[in-house]
């Protein structure tokens, strides 16, 4: 037999910060911008989901958002950094709904729930979410030396650890979470529904049995 497994750290106190991280881009949340660089920025915004509109997520290049709003593309780099920052602007309204439905919001999402009761609920509007943007979401996927790393992912793993902390105080709580959070992931989503042609409601009757095999709840 293996050697025994050195102990789990001990969970710290769950405390659950009801603050929105920003995105990469800093999001609409930047009170120092002067009011010309914002209506750029908007002006930017406008043009990108233009672009999405009418061509898909392939058609947002940083060339074609310069040439749209009639600006250098050098304007563009300096405002979004890469295309990867501007796809992840584009996404910036709707993630932030999420972020305050599921940390500020009424139950079973929100405060108020048994913590299983709010996994699960996490869950299935996290997978909604994800089908209503697919294509841009995939489109705004981190190189994958970033992909853990962004701030969006980061809101929604430390959420989920908070949960399973107290529906789970001894388990590995940041490994678990991991698992979560690889149910979620757009490709996945993208694989399931598009090409297995799995219904949303199959992907989420999914996501309750796995918190339930994970917390060791009846499903």
């Amino acid at each position: 037999m293996s050697s025994a497994l050195p102990p789990l750290p001990k969970p710290q106190e769950p405390v659950e910060k009801p603050l929105l991280l920003e995105l990469g881009d800093g999001g609409d949340a930047e009170p120092c911008l002067r009011a010309d660089a914002a209506r750029n920025r908007a002006r930017l915004l406008d043009a990108a989901a233009r672009l999405v509109a009418e061509h898909g997520a392939a058609g947002v290049t940083m060339e074609a958002v310069a040439a749209a709003a009639q600006v250098g593309k050098g304007t563009v780099f300096r405002r979004f950094g890469d295309r990867t920052g501007l796809l992840t602007a584009l996404l910036d309204h709707s993630e932030r709904k999420f972020q305050a439905s599921f940390l500020s919001g009424p139950p079973p999402l929100g405060p108020g729930a048994p913590p299983v009761e709010r996994l699960r609920a996490f869950g299935c509007a996290a997978l909604r979410r994800a089908a209503d943007d697919l294509e841009l979401q995939l489109a705004a996927e981190p190189c994958p030396d970033r992909r853990f790393l962004v701030p969006p992912r980061q809101v929604r793993y430390s959420h989920i650890v908070m949960l399973l902390r107290h529906a789970v105080p001894d388990a590995d709580n940041e490994l678990l979470a991991q698992t979560l959070m690889g149910y979620l992931e757009p490709a996945l989503i993208h694989h399931l529904t598009r090409q297995c042609k799995m219904p949303m409601e199959r992907l989420q009757a999914g996501w309750h049995d796995l918190v339930a095999r994970v917390t060791a709840t009846s499903a």
